[in-house]
């Protein structure tokens, strides 16, 4: 097989694989907002299934629905039968898919959790099959021929279902009101997730953020610091409000100019005043590049009243992973 023949024939087999995701979109109508509807209604989770091939597709729509806010489960049409049917409650709303309609293992495990009144959505090419009969919405992939040369391994059938159910998940996404702050609360790892999370989200607060009033001792405050594990503490007022930051760069500069005795001065006098800070409600992303741009190592953290809530510490991002 020549090199020319080899790229003729992917060429073919993309656009087939197109064709099929093109059909569908042309076909698109009152059924596939019927079945969003029914996912939004949910109370329960959103079981997907699917044999071979399928099956594997029904495991990627089941991991997006949950990582974009809806809980979801595959459950495996064969391991269904021997105790996995526990998995499937009459709150649940079923997705099954096969392409032929006609899947035994698919068919059988349909048959049972109709039973249970629960709502099936049915993705397959073929709109009169014994899987289409149960189905509360049928959406049909349209798929008349595989890309596979033979026409027989799962190709165009299991591209159309991926689209599919990617164009339900994220359908179902926008009309429940899905934010980018709910996707960084469902990926923390992932690099996304840390992008999107609020400075809220990293601050030290409570315990792990030392905080004085102004008139406290320089050698109290300290004390804090130290307990806290920190390298500076938030300096407020009465209300509560930021009126500076002691760091250990303060200390030292204080310290050559007028050696112990700035031990027992208030904080208030030798902390730095009106210092660089972030809201609590700020990408944190923001915070860090702050940090970065002006080689600093904390950021006091206020609530848009002015109200000193937490601290940003580069060692703590550093730790994370953040940095």
């Amino acid at each position: 097989m020549s090199a020319s023949t080899v790229i003729r024939t992917a060429r073919q087999i993309l656009s087939i694989e197109a064709n099929a995701i093109r059909r569908m979109v042309r076909n698109l109508g009152p059924e596939f907002e019927k079945a969003v509807q029914i996912m939004a209604d949910a109370k329960g989770r959103i079981v997907v299934t699917g044999m071979g091939k399928p099956g594997f597709i029904a495991r990627k729509i089941a991991a997006t629905l949950a990582s974009t806010g809806t809980p979801s489960l595959f459950v495996h049409p064969a391991e269904a039968f021997h105790g996995d049917l526990g998995m499937v409650t009459e709150q649940d709303v079923v997705i099954a898919i096969s392409h032929s309609g006609e899947t035994e293992e698919i068919v059988n495990l349909v048959t049972v959790i109709k039973r249970l009144g629960v709502p099936l959505i049915v993705l397959t090419s073929r709109q009169k099959s014994s899987l289409a009969k149960y189905a509360s919405v049928v959406l049909n992939l349209g798929v008349d021929r595989e890309a596979c040369p033979l026409n027989l391994a799962p190709s165009a059938s299991t591209t159309a279902a991926l689209a599919m159910g990617d164009a339900l998940a994220l359908s179902l996404l926008k009309k429940k009101g899905f934010k980018s702050e709910d996707f960084a609360l469902l990926h923390p790892g992932g690099s996304l997730g840390k992008q999107l999370l609020k400075v809220r989200d990293l601050m030290r607060k409570g315990k792990a953020n030392p905080t004085v009033e102004s008139d406290t001792s320089v050698r109290q405050a300290l004390f804090s610091i130290t307990r806290a594990r920190a390298g500076s503490c938030t300096v407020v007022d009465r209300k509560g409000k930021l009126v500076g930051i002691f760091t250990d760069g303060d200390l030292r500069r204080h310290l050559r100019m007028n050696g112990t005795d700035i031990l027992k001065d208030t904080v208030g006098k030798v902390a730095t005043r009106q210092p660089l800070t972030v809201y609590d409600d700020q990408l944190a992303a923001e915070a860090i590049h702050l940090l970065k741009k002006k080689k600093i190592d904390e950021l006091p953290v206020v609530d848009r009243k002015g109200r000193a809530v937490g601290l940003l510490d580069i060692q703590d991002l550093l730790k994370a992973g953040f940095v």
